[in-house]
């Protein structure tokens, strides 16, 4: 019974699905602040996901999904995520990621003045969410 008390709820919904519903007793992810981790009665807080590894811990294991952008309400008994973009690893084609890895770094190192370094450096953090995730 004890353990019930730790529990929240935590929605993740996209623009085009409701991609995750359920209760969680820790969840843990990037935003532009840092790495935070949440768990029940957390202070009310709104902040901005940055591209990473979302971690939710459930009684019966943890889910990871590689988050890209999005904001993301904390209240005491609750966490909702408005996310552009989440995938779970089995919708990441890796292949895919690591091309756009490569592309990203490409971009970065060569510091071509009509490149967009902040654009590339997204790039890079969302194809290596995916890495990571997949690797996880």
């Amino acid at each position: 019974m004890a353990e019930d008390n730790k529990k929240f709820a935590v929605k993740i919904i996209t623009p085009d699905r409701t991609f995750y519903e359920g209760e969680a007793t820790m969840v843990e992810f990037n935003t532009t602040e840092g790495e935070i981790g949440v768990y029940k009665n957390h202070i009310p807080l709104t902040v901005i996901v940055k591209p990473g590894v979302l971690t939710i811990t459930e009684d019966d294991g943890v889910k990871k999904a590689a988050i890209h952008s999005g904001f993301v309400e904390i209240l005491g008994d609750s966490v909702t995520f408005l996310a552009e973009v989440i995938e779970w690893p089995n919708e990441i084609d890796e292949q895919r990621a690591m091309a756009a890895k490569e592309r990203a770094e490409r971009l970065i190192r060569e510091k071509d003045p009509k490149t967009d370094i902040a654009r590339a450096e997204t790039a890079l953090m969302r194809a290596m969410a995916r890495i990571n995730v997949i690797k996880a």
